[in-house]
């Protein structure tokens, strides 16, 4: 009876409660909490393994961008290079092309004017004959009956004051 009492018992039924809570929470409660808790800690394990792969696999992926970033440089940098020099070459051919065409129109307007002054030498020729065979029927008093005549004189006295000069500066 003295175990009832409450001076000396109460520490030994508080044993005994204990006891039997621990033995229950043994029996029953410290397995599932145990599951629980390493399924929790595996859980959370699981969650930072899954949380340092994506880190590392979204620095992989960083590095990649900007690998294909630098290569996208490296391309827009190559056809900017390669649209320049198209660009010059464009503009040399259209300059070699204006040139020759320049080159073209002066030749051409070269030769109108050689041919123009080549024309107007014979017409000069012509009047210039024309006038000296005059005044030379005013100064030998003869004229000329026939005009095939007059044009084959005409044409000797030419070729005697062509030769002249060339014979002189010889």
């Amino acid at each position: 009876m003295e175990l009832l009492l409450t001076n000396h018992g109460l520490p030994i039924w508080m044993l005994i409660t204990f006891g039997i809570v621990v033995f229950v929470l043994a029996k029953y409660a410290w397995k599932p909490i145990l599951r629980t808790l390493a399924e929790r800690e595996e859980s959370i394990d699981g969650a930072i393994r899954l949380a340092e792969e994506t880190k590392a696999e979204m620095a992989k992926m960083q590095s990649q961008n900007e690998d294909l970033l630098k290569q996208a440089r490296e391309e827009r940098d190559g056809i900017l290079k390669d649209a320049k020099i198209m660009h010059d070459k464009i503009v040399a051919d259209a300059k070699e092309v204006a040139s020759n065409e320049g080159r073209k129109l002066i030749d051409k307007a070269k030769a109108e004017i050689e041919q123009e002054k080549s024309q107007a030498m014979n017409q000069l020729r012509k009047e210039v004959s024309t006038l000296s065979i005059s005044m030379a029927e005013k100064v030998i008093g003869k004229k000329f009956e026939n005009p095939s005549e007059q044009s084959q004189f005409v044409e000797d006295r030419l070729k005697d004051l062509e030769t002249m000069p060339s014979a002189s500066k010889n």
